[in-house]
C-alpha cells in the first residue's frame, strides 16, 4: 500500500510503485481534472501540484509521491475566490478547455513563485503547457489580472 495526501485527504492505493500518478488519480481515485495529453510531460495537460510545485503527473511515479501532498484542481482551497480562476473566467480563457486544468495549475504555481511576472517570465514558465486552440494571449492576460488581483488583496 502506498500512502499519500490528495486534496487534503490521506489516501492509500494498492498499485505498483512505477504506476504514473496520473493513472492513480484518474483510475484509482476517480479524480479526473488532470488530463492525459501526451504521456511524456511535453503538453502539461496532466499538471498537478506535489508539495506545492507544479509537476506533470504522467511522469511522476506513485512510488516517488508516497508520503507527499498532491493537489488537483478539485482540491484548490476557496475556489470561488481564487484569483487565477476568477481571471480565467473574466478573460474567457478556455476554448475547447482540454488543457485548461494544467494551465491553471501551472499559473497558480507561477504566481506563488513570481507574484508579478513579466510577459517573458509567463512565456517561459507556461511554455511547457500547450494549448492547441491558441489561447495564449488570453492565458497571459488572465495571469496578469490574477497577479494584480493578488496584489490588491494584500
Amino acid at each position: 500500500m502506498i500512502e499519500l495526501k490528495v486534496n487534503g485527504i490521506k489516501r492509500q492505493v494498492d498499485v505498483v510503485p512505477e504506476m504514473p500518478l496520473l493513472w492513480v488519480l484518474r483510475d484509482e481515485l476517480g479524480i479526473t481534472s488532470a488530463k492525459y495529453g501526451c504521456g511524456v510531460a511535453q503538453c502539461g495537460a496532466c499538471t498537478v501540484h506535489i508539495d506545492g510545485k507544479a509537476v506533470r503527473s504522467c511522469q511522476a511515479h506513485i512510488g516517488e509521491v508516497a508520503g507527499k501532498s498532491v493537489v488537483t484542481l478539485e482540491g484548490l482551497h476557496n475556489k470561488d475566490q481564487n484569483p487565477v480562476l476568477q481571471a480565467w473566467i473574466a478573460h474567457q480563457v478556455p476554448q475547447c478547455g482540454y488543457c485548461q486544468t494544467g494551465q491553471i495549475m501551472q499559473a497558480i504555481s507561477l504566481l506563488a513563485s513570481i507574484p508579478k511576472p513579466t510577459d517573458e517570465q509567463i512565456n517561459q514558465v507556461m511554455s511547457g503547457n500547450l494549448c492547441r486552440c491558441g489561447t495564449y494571449p488570453r492565458i497571459r492576460a488572465a495571469i496578469h489580472a490574477a497577479a494584480a488581483n493578488k496584489m490588491a488583496e494584500k
